[in-house]
């Protein structure tokens, strides 16, 4: 991926995110615990956070095969790849992801990622999203 992305395109990306209708996401063992779905324009763009009390508790952020993760218990971003693109992945199925953690944190994408989260800043979900980044 090309980090050196020029600012036209992550503004499109960025204002691209639509919130999905909670009532196509599948409830989770938590009933406490909500799960708010973006989707972009583009093909295996996304971003999921889970939140609890106002709070994220899980977020994960996809694009181009790359992904940014958190999570409460860790307080850390984690960089990966998924399968997405791979087309040697004969068990492909379009709705699931299969997340390589990098070995090293790709601060390149953490910080293209955090570009994107800032389009939308002033809106509750992604300043939430944007102070994880800061922690």
């Amino acid at each position: 991926m090309d980090a050196a992305m020029d600012l036209n395109e992550i503004k499109d990306l960025g204002f691209s995110l639509r919130q999905i209708d909670q009532t196509l996401l599948k409830s989770g063992k938590d009933s406490s615990i909500k799960r708010i779905w973006y989707q972009g324009d583009e093909s295996y763009f996304d971003m999921f956070f889970d939140i609890q009390n106002n709070q994220i508790v899980w977020f994960q952020f996809t694009l181009r095969g790359k992904v940014v993760l958190w999570d409460k218990d860790k307080l850390v971003l984690y960089t990966g790849t998924t399968g997405e693109l791979d087309p040697d992945d004969v068990n492909y199925y379009p709705s699931s992801k299969l997340i390589k953690i990098d070995s090293k944190v790709d601060f390149a994408f953490v910080e293209l990622v955090r570009s994107i989260l800032q389009t939308r800043s002033g809106e509750d979900n992604f300043e939430k999203a944007l102070a994880l980044f800061e922690s």
